[in-house]
């Protein structure tokens, strides 16, 4: 019997979430309470569609010219990909028979480390993990939980020299001073499996999806950051990473 999901929706010609052009596919259910979320209505766990792997990859299937020819394939991002471990990896299992490039956008908040986990990793050829503040009282008020599971995941993924990319959100207020950045620096720099550190200045675009569900956006009044804050942050993080990015 074929796996199932729980997915929000998926998107056939992505072009920010992995290298090239992308299927992805994004989870339903989250753990994490960023403040800053553009995806708010991936929280529940219980909402969204239930679809069988063999549903997915075929769909993936059809878009297989344009992510070859561009370097690209498929993502599974969310919400958080990582709550439903076994259909990440026989959808990864299912796209690498294709010779399709995997990609796991996560958060990191791996609740118990288990065999699926490693058969996850075994499938996936990028991981893009998404630290959001090295500071842990910062990121408990800020994301509403600690970042400890995060970093041991982090170490564990350099510790099987697993390919990743680190995503920072550079919010005004928040995670954009130079200590912010300087912590991020001085955890990733001894990483030598990290090929890139991607910069994702903070927007306000999924704010509409927080009052569509009838609640209060957390950052209401928070800016995006200019294009100097950007250079700033990318400066300091260059200390520690040659390949930094936004």
């Amino acid at each position: 019997m074929s796996t199932i999901g729980r997915i929000h929706s998926f998107e056939s010609c992505g072009t920010v979430d992995g290298p090239g052009i992308r299927f992805i596919v994004f989870m339903q259910g989250c753990l994490m309470r960023c403040m800053y979320c553009h995806n708010r209505d991936t929280w529940d766990t219980h909402t969204g569609k239930e679809i069988t792997v063999e549903e997915i990859i075929n769909e993936a299937k059809s878009y297989r010219h344009f992510m070859n020819a561009s370097g690209g394939g498929v993502t599974c991002s969310g919400g958080e990909a990582m709550l439903q471990p076994e259909f990440v990896r026989d959808f990864f299992r299912a796209a690498k028979a294709e010779g399709i490039h995997t990609c796991l956008d996560t958060n990191g908040y791996i609740r118990k480390h288990s065999q699926v986990i490693d058969e996850v990793l075994e499938a996936t050829d990028l991981v893009m993990l998404d630290l959001k503040h090295i500071n842990d009282e910062v990121h408990h008020d800020f994301i509403g939980v600690s970042n400890k599971r995060t970093l041991d995941f982090a170490r564990y993924l350099q510790k099987i020299g697993q390919k990743t990319w680190i995503r920072y959100v550079v919010v005004p207020g928040y995670t954009d001073s130079a200590e912010d950045a300087h912590l991020l620096g001085r955890f990733i720099q001894d990483m030598d499996n990290v090929e890139k550190v991607e910069l994702l200045p903070y927007h306000k675009l999924g704010a509409h999806k927080w009052e569509a569900l009838g609640l209060e956006y957390p950052l209401e009044g928070v800016e995006p950051p200019s294009k100097q804050t950007m250079d700033n942050v990318v400066s300091v993080i260059e200390q520690y990473h040659s390949n930094v990015k936004y």
